[in-house]
């Protein structure tokens, strides 16, 4: 109760003294400090545990320990959630972009928690998944419950987020300028000065929280050999084709496998399948084990060691034949591991996952235009860097914050060039297969995406249930005109829902249609309603969203339809309300 007296004092001087965008700002830089906590805890976490589990392997021979460590890493994390937290853990980015579709901002306040211990156990024991992730959702936890207990509005949370979610990035990834492209890209947070500034202000706190406890090397270490050559531009843009096909497949894969144990309703069964999956993958190839960070400095250097390291085909790593089987499989096998890592209860991203597979997609492509003696020989390191360009620009479907990262990430901004070209073909390349991002093919199937249309975001916060008119006198089927004639005089509708005794919705009688017989008493006793009514072609789900209904009034031309849940009445929903409510979202949602 004191500590409510106290914060309530402060809210009410805040709102004397200090305006919203001011007050913004602040609570940026602040949130900014503590992601870039949230996301040094994670990162050290996760290397303590892989250092104590992995540092007496050698490299000269398969490992049997590989066979069960995933399985007691996504052990712990599904104990965790199902005995301790008992309730569901988002897989990070998704989760966000859900909480400002459909959930007003608010994500629970367990996910500040949850996802760096569900995560760090995941990742630590091998889960071939990466951090940025459960980072996002650490982070736009902490902006979404920060903000509900600061009282901000609906906007102001959406636009914590989206400020959360790019400190996150910038703390994990050292990269604040990406971490910006990507809020703005992915997550789709409008580009205004109300939202550049807090975003500016929170990558750079997070990113210097970041700097002060893992130094300010960047992640990916990249000498640049030999720069940009000219005549090495189609080559580029045949990597930009490659590395969008491979994206495409990594999506499907993801899709499908998730849907795979998604039918598995018993969490041991979904373990016990996962974690002999990924055993059996990291025992034959190591190079999947965990987040795969030692493995692209290796591929970055244009070294194929990973490939072999605590390996059973150590003693064939000078043979080329094998070389070039094991990146195939290595490629195609990530995509695998990760989905089953998450199919099995494990949480975390698929950042690291696509950043590894591009770089091994980009010096297999260039070690193979080499050996085949095409090109007058290309520098290898050059194409890994720039084949994690095209992946990322693929999955994500995010051609600049593709740029940007690798080029922060990796120092390796006289690349720029290639970056872009492969970058945005990969990008055209897969959504000519997949018109959705692994991140949101979800939302957008149950029609519950984000975009940057403000029309379509104000009808994503609109419900039907909301805008139910109920002050519509209802008749029954065996009344009569007469009948009709009273309840008109009370009313001020000119439409009359027919139900029956149980509110079954049987049709309408519609004024205009009675005018001329109205006023024939006649005709009042022996005329039934049933013979009065029509049936409506067009009637409204209250589950329906509202991009449906707004599509119902256009198509249909109506001023009026009536809302009916499994045959029952429930009242109408009016072109007018569905306008005015509108007007009003998007007077409240747009920044002035």
């Amino acid at each position: 109760m004191k500590n409510y007296k106290i914060l309530k004092r402060f809210l009410i001087w805040r709102m004397r003294n200090i305006n919203d965008r001011q007050f913004l700002m602040i609570v940026s830089a602040v949130l900014g400090i503590l992601v870039g906590i949230g996301a040094v805890v994670i990162k050290n976490s996760v290397h303590i545990i892989q250092s104590l589990l992995t540092s007496s392997f050698t490299q000269d021979y398969g490992n049997y320990l590989y066979l069960i460590y995933p399985s007691i890493g996504i052990l712990i994390a599904v104990l965790f959630i199902k005995f301790i937290i008992r309730q569901h853990v988002g897989h990070g980015i998704p989760s966000v972009l859900y909480a400002v579709s459909k959930n007003k901002g608010i994500i629970k306040r367990h996910n500040i928690i949850s996802s760096i211990i569900t995560s760090t156990f995941t990742v630590g024991f091998g889960g071939s998944v990466g951090l940025e992730g459960p980072t996002v959702a650490t982070g736009a936890a902490i902006g979404s419950n920060l903000g509900r207990l600061l009282h901000l509005n609906y906007k102001q949370i959406s636009m914590l987020l989206g400020v959360a979610c790019a400190a996150s990035m910038a703390a994990i990834f050292k990269a604040p300028i990406a971490a910006i492209v990507f809020a703005i890209e992915v997550i789709m947070l409008d580009l205004t000065m109300a939202s550049v500034v807090p975003l500016l202000i929170a990558s750079s706190t997070a990113v210097l929280t970041s700097y002060f406890f893992l130094d300010q090397a960047v992640l990916y270490p990249f000498d640049i050999k030999e720069g940009f050559r000219l005549e090495d531009i189609h080559f580029y843009i045949l990597l930009g084709l490659l590395t969008g096909l491979v994206s495409a497949y990594f999506t499907n894969m993801y899709i499908f496998i998730e849907s795979k144990f998604s039918k598995i309703k018993k969490w041991h069964l979904k373990l016990i399948l996962g974690g002999t999956i990924l055993g059996g993958l990291f025992f034959f190839f190591p190079a999947l084990y965990g987040e795969g960070y030692e493995a692209v400095n290796s591929t970055l250097q244009g070294e194929v060691t990973s490939l072999f390291n605590n390996s059973i085909f150590y003693s064939l790593k000078d043979k080329m034949g094998v070389i070039f089987f094991l990146f195939i499989a290595v490629i195609l096998m990530k995509a695998v591991a990760t989905a089953v890592t998450f199919g099995a209860g494990g949480i975390g991203g698929i950042f690291a996952p696509t950043l590894f597979m591009g770089a091994f997609t980009g010096l297999f492509y260039a070690k193979l235009i080499n050996f085949v003696g095409i090109g007058g020989g290309i520098m290898e390191s050059n194409f890994a860097l720039v084949g994690m360009g095209g992946l990322i620009a693929g999955v994500l479907h995010g051609p600049l914050t593709a740029i940007f990262l690798i080029a922060e990430i990796t120092g390796g901004y006289e690349l720029f060039v290639p970056l872009m070209i492969t970058a945005t073909i990969s990008y055209a390349t897969v959504k000519f297969f997949i018109p959705n991002s692994v991140y949101t093919y979800q939302l957008a199937k149950r029609g519950h995406l984000f975009t940057h249309h403000k029309d379509h975001v104000v009808l994503s916060l609109m419900k039907v249930t909301s805008l139910i008119e109920r002050n519509f006198n209802t008749i029954g089927p065996d009344q009569t005109l007469g009948d009709l004639v009273k309840i008109f005089s009370q009313s001020q509708r000119n439409l009359f829902p027919v139900v029956d005794q149980d509110n079954k919705f049987l049709g309408i009688i519609r004024l205009d249609d009675i005018r001329q017989i109205m006023f024939k008493p006649e005709l009042y006793e022996d005329t039934k309603i049933s013979s009065l009514m029509i049936t409506p072609v067009v009637t409204i789900d209250p589950d329906e969203s509202m991009q449906v209904v707004a599509k119902k009034f256009q198509d249909s031309g109506k001023f009026n339809i009536a809302v009916i849940k499994d045959g029952y009445y429930l009242g109408f929903v009016s072109r007018a309300k569905v306008f005015s409510k509108y007007r009003r979202l998007l007077k409240h949602f747009s920044d002035h």
